[in-house]
């Protein structure tokens, strides 16, 4: 049986040119237990409520991870279990970069910038792959231990995709992102939030579901199916201004399909909004306007130049 399941992970791996995870099939997810703490009497317990009410009967593997800080408030599930990044990942790229200018005392080249605008707003992957190739996984790396994002291992072989991430450590690069700090300047968060704001209609799913109509939305999403565990689809987003402080990560795979995982963490997300803001409107939803593939590389030639799977 061994022998045979590598046979076809080896098959699976040669046809699609995706290093295979060497991460065994989790078994079926059992009942959901978030926790959830807050100073706001009553919150934790109907954000516990709501939040398992939201997951009830579906069968993704499912990661969150909330921190409101006018609320004190925090709910985690499964927050240090890891998932392949797909490409929530470019948050952390553009981080890193802008990390990097920090310390050189420098601002963004015009490069950078068209590079960082079009892989956080649009998801491009070969803005991604130039910035990854640029900065090394050294850099990459030298962030995330300045970070404190210690669970987060950058994916191997320029396969960016691939990162293996968790929760908690999304969450801990929202609050570098949104909270001040010595490790990224004024200027740079501000830089990086702008782009999360500006991403395309398309792809503002995910987290921003709910969203109060007085909050300022940062999301990054991503999606990417895979022969082992399924789809994975994840979002991250932050929620700021007139009074709003905080932050959301919900990840997902063993999804039968994509619009499984957006179900999912949008469910998952109005739950948690209508909560933490019971009085206040709730923004309209965008979903996605097409559902992306990963291709296949058409030669063996073809597939020795790919730096990366194709990924969003």
């Amino acid at each position: 049986m061994i022998r045979q399941r590598t046979a076809i992970t080896a098959a699976l791996a040669a046809a699609a040119m995706v290093p295979t995870l060497l991460t065994a099939t989790p078994a079926a997810a059992a009942t959901p237990q978030v926790t959830c703490v807050s100073k706001k009497a009553g919150l934790a317990a109907k954000l516990t409520k709501d939040i398992n009410a939201a997951l009830k009967g579906r069968t993704s593997t499912t990661a969150i991870y909330l921190n409101d800080r006018v609320g004190g408030t925090t709910c985690q599930l499964r927050g240090t279990q890891k998932f392949d990044s797909a490409s929530i990942v470019k948050s952390t790229v553009l981080a890193a970069l802008l990390h990097d200018a920090d310390r050189a005392k420098r601002s963004l080249t015009s490069r950078e910038k068209s590079l960082a605008t079009a892989m956080i707003t649009k998801s491009d992957n070969n803005s991604t792959t130039a910035l990854w190739k640029q900065l090394g996984t050294t850099k990459v790396q030298r962030f995330l231990t300045a970070a404190g994002m210690t669970q987060t291992v950058p994916g191997k072989s320029g396969y960016w995709g691939l990162t293996q991430i968790t929760a908690r450590d999304q969450q801990i690069l929202l609050g570098r992102l949104t909270e001040k700090n010595g490790l990224l300047t004024d200027a740079s968060r501000a830089y990086a939030l702008k782009l999360m704001r500006a991403v395309v209609s398309s792809q503002r799913w995910g987290t921003p579901a709910g969203a109060p109509s007085t909050a300022a939305v940062q999301v990054k999403n991503g999606w990417l199916p895979r022969a082992t565990l399924g789809w994975r689809v994840h979002s991250i987003g932050a929620f700021t201004g007139r009074g709003h402080n905080y932050s959301m990560v919900v990840l997902t795979h063993n999804n039968k399909a994509m619009q499984d995982g957006v179900n999912t963490i949008q469910a998952v997300a109005r739950a948690i909004h209508k909560d933490i803001n019971p009085t206040v409107a709730a923004r309209s939803t965008f979903v996605p306007t097409a559902v992306p593939y990963e291709s296949v590389p058409a030669t063996p030639e073809r597939a020795a130049t790919e730096a990366v799977p194709a990924t969003r």
